[in-house]
């Protein structure tokens, strides 16, 4: 059974993205509402639709959802370049796309605080979903709004992707 690692070293920052200590995934899951630094990339195709993850029930935040294509801490040590293409290497197996910078927000839930870096691309190559995943598909704008408020997506998801594609 896969899990998440724990132990596995972020850095902690302020909203304007400075790092200011590090501590464990644990500690910036744990409710301590550490700030650090996470990347998203929307995949879109070139008929318009967006590429989702499923998220493995063996996830510790939001299990079994549906979110952004791709979702990943940086870990310390990284910038957020490095980690947005390691992220998408290691998610989705692409290696060739060109990011775009949409927005970065603070999201916050019951038991994290995370500086969110988005960003979009427009691919229409193969995605080969990784084990860390379970699997992925792309959906028509259609389709995203007829599910949204339904408690299939992340909020993290519902609340970003408004301001990605107009839903």
């Amino acid at each position: 059974m896969n899990s998440d690692n724990s132990q596995e070293m972020f850095p902690v920052v302020d909203e304007q993205g400075n790092i200011t200590g590090a501590a464990t995934r644990g500690e910036c899951h744990s409710g301590s509402k550490l700030l650090h630094p996470v990347v998203h990339l929307h995949v879109f195709n070139s008929k318009g639709e967006l590429y989702l993850q499923k998220r493995p029930q063996w996830k510790d935040i939001q299990p079994g959802k549906w979110d952004t294509a791709v979702g990943g801490h940086v870990d310390l040590g990284e910038s957020v370049e490095m980690a947005l293409k390691r992220e998408v290497r290691e998610e989705l197996g692409i290696t060739d796309f060109t990011p775009e910078a949409v927005t970065r927000y603070v999201f916050e839930s019951a038991r994290e605080r995370e500086l969110v870096f988005v960003h979009k691309t427009v691919y229409d190559g193969p995605v080969r979903p990784s084990d860390e995943l379970d699997g992925g598909r792309f959906w028509t704008p259609e389709e995203l709004k007829a599910n949204m408020g339904k408690g299939i997506f992340t909020p993290n998801f519902e609340g970003e992707v408004r301001k990605v594609i107009a839903l």
